[in-house]
């Protein structure tokens, strides 16, 4: 923790060693993720390819880029912002930020479905999906992998589970914007 101080904040990753490690801010905490595995960064870049298809013309799909919420900076593994874009800051304010996906590592697995939901829903996110690539304790019998689990902030500014989709289904949805996704094609 920097000296003299009790919480981490998004400046402070202005000092971390660029060695390797993905350095974010959570809650005040700092968080250090190695890096992800290559089954991983296939699917959230063969579904930034998809997402680059269906999202408004002003619209931007980023990956691993941080989240400007107060003192925090959570790293999503991918997020679809509203433009203008300063392309030049060290990560995109709240406000510009539709939809936060998260795919599940065994290093992420808490984070991905406990406290990140959490944060960007009282950040006020409208929507966040969860990629499940490993086996998960709640899979359903046959379900194969991976599954999308996808989510729109309600009125209680907690996520509500809008879709539940598996390998070998298909599903179109109609918010933040109209995208038919197929988890199967996202991984080799």
């Amino acid at each position: 923790m920097p000296p003299g101080l009790d919480r981490w904040t998004a400046a402070d990753l202005d000092r971390m060693p660029e060695d390797g490690l993905r350095y974010e801010v959570l809650n005040g905490q700092l968080v250090v993720n190695a890096a992800p595995e290559p089954r991983h960064q296939w699917l959230i870049r063969r579904l930034g390819r998809i997402l680059d298809d269906a999202v408004p013309v002003n619209w931007v799909v980023l990956e691993g880029v941080g989240v400007l919420i107060g003192d925090d900076e959570p790293i999503p593994d991918l997020i679809v912002a509203e433009g203008p874009i300063s392309w030049d800051d060290r990560g995109i304010p709240v406000e510009q930020v539709h939809l936060a996906v998260e795919v599940v590592s065994r290093s992420t697995t808490l984070a991905d479905r406990m406290t990140k939901p959490v944060v960007y829903a009282e950040a006020g996110i409208p929507h966040y999906w969860r990629f499940e690539i490993n086996s998960f304790k709640g899979r359903l019998p046959g379900e194969e992998l991976p599954v999308l689990f996808a989510h729109t902030l309600g009125s209680e500014q907690v996520y509500e589970q809008t879709h539940r989709v598996t390998a070998g289904d298909t599903a179109t949805l109609h918010d933040p914007f109209e995208i038919t996704i197929a988890p199967a094609a996202l991984l080799p």
